[in-house]
């Protein structure tokens, strides 16, 4: 982190201290161009390459006393409020007084990030409040203590291993996306399928690896048409576990759409076209109608970073 936040800002000539509003910012997720097994075998890790969308969760911190009536309880998520906990006790601090404001443009259990995205942005907060220099490592280890997460604590593609919370891969900034996305009604309980995917991974660990390759290829080539493909891969095999009601027909209208690949959350409620070009308004207003047709609004985002 460049800059540092601290709690208060002295002010010349002795004037009263006043107090400076420190905030964190997370991006999250377009779900994912990849999960399944890192590799083929009886007792697979599952490895995640997340999908990055310019939406956010934001936390501030306003120190200071409040007068009146004492404040409402923070609005921040039990996940959240229990990293707060965490971040205090690893470094021996104390929490001034003061109010949180919290805000998110993602949505809760369709596959965006939001719980880690809330997380992040909240200790993101807190080591500005304390004008501590930023640890990744002080991240990946609250977050192993809360929740199997991915790494929208990074700002770049990357395979990683989301129970051990273990980066495999840096995979950089140079494959961008225009997605075309819709919403299927609903919530995922990751942690409650995740024993069924793991035994989908190691019924279909051989397809998975294949798939891998083929996405770490088209990475390490910059090739995002590669990666599209990939992609498709992944979430087809998606499909056959955690199926998804208007998927077949996202995917059978892809080459009519002129789409370079299909991607969804495998543990959520997204499934969309990625486009390496940007789609003009014609198609644009074709791809509306088309969602609409099968019972969605559609959404556009520009993911990815290059």
């Amino acid at each position: 982190m460049g800059d540092r936040t601290s709690p208060r800002t002295p002010s010349p000539g002795g004037s009263p201290v006043v107090p400076r509003i420190a905030s964190g910012v997370c991006h999250g997720t377009l779900g994912e161009l990849y999960q399944g097994p890192l590799r083929a075998g009886p007792d697979p890790d599952i490895a995640v390459v997340s999908f990055p969308v310019g939406r956010h969760s934001r936390v501030s911190f306003t120190p200071g006393a409040v007068p009146g009536p004492p404040p409402p309880p923070p609005p921040l998520g039990e996940k959240s409020a229990t990293a707060v906990r965490l971040f205090l006790e690893h470094y021996g601090l104390r929490l001034p007084p003061g109010v949180w404001t919290a805000r998110s443009e993602l949505r809760v259990g369709v596959g965006m990030a939001s719980s880690t995205a809330d997380i992040v942005a909240t200790l993101r907060c807190l080591f500005r409040l304390f004008s501590l220099p930023y640890d990744t490592e002080v991240v990946v280890g609250v977050l192993a203590a809360i929740e199997r997460a991915d790494s929208v604590f990074l700002d770049e593609f990357a395979l990683y291993l989301s129970g051990r919370h273990r980066l495999v891969r840096r995979l950089g900034t140079g494959i961008g996306f225009h997605t075309a996305y819709l919403t299927e009604p609903g919530t995922v309980d990751t942690a409650a399928v995740t024993p069924l995917l793991l035994e989908h991974y190691r019924r279909r660990g051989d397809a998975y690896e294949q798939c891998l390759t083929d996405l770490l290829k088209g990475f390490a080539c910059g090739d995002a048409a590669a990666v599209a493909r990939a992609a498709t891969s992944s979430a087809v095999l998606s499909q056959e576990v955690l199926p998804k009601a208007t998927f077949e027909s996202v995917l059978a209208h892809r080459e009519r759409f002129g789409a370079d690949g299909v991607f969804v959350a495998h543990t959520g409620c997204l499934t969309g076209y990625l486009f390496t070009r940007r789609p003009d308004s014609r198609l644009r207003s074709e791809l509306a109608a088309f969602f609409r047709s099968l019972g969605h609004p559609c959404s556009f985002a520009r993911a990815g970073y290059g």
